[in-house]
């Protein structure tokens, strides 16, 4: 559904491909890309400067809503944004 009662996408994914996407992010996060990233130490969200271990990988798109585990899907964010999140688009 789009711009509909339940959000502006309304796309699912089954468990089994959300649990091969959690699979390819656990891989991404030992890549030099992911530690990178980390390295910044400064939350794609709110940009506030973050010690590295405070950083999580977060789903631009959500898995639930159909979002994959790859590079242009994937950024750093600081716990507090990501919990603020959750399962809904940035925007």
């Amino acid at each position: 559904m789009i711009n509909g009662k339940e959000g502006f996408f309304n796309i699912s994914a089954t468990d089994e491909e959300i649990k091969r996407e959690k699979a390819k992010a656990r891989e991404l996060r030992k890549t030099r890309w992911w530690k990178d990233k980390l390295s910044a130490g400064v939350c794609s969200y709110c940009k506030v400067a973050v010690p590295p271990a405070e950083l999580t990988m977060e789903h631009i798109i959500p898995l639930s809503a159909g979002g994959k585990s790859v590079k242009n899907n994937l950024t750093a964010v600081c716990k507090k944004c990501n919990a603020a999140k959750k399962d809904k688009l940035p925007f």
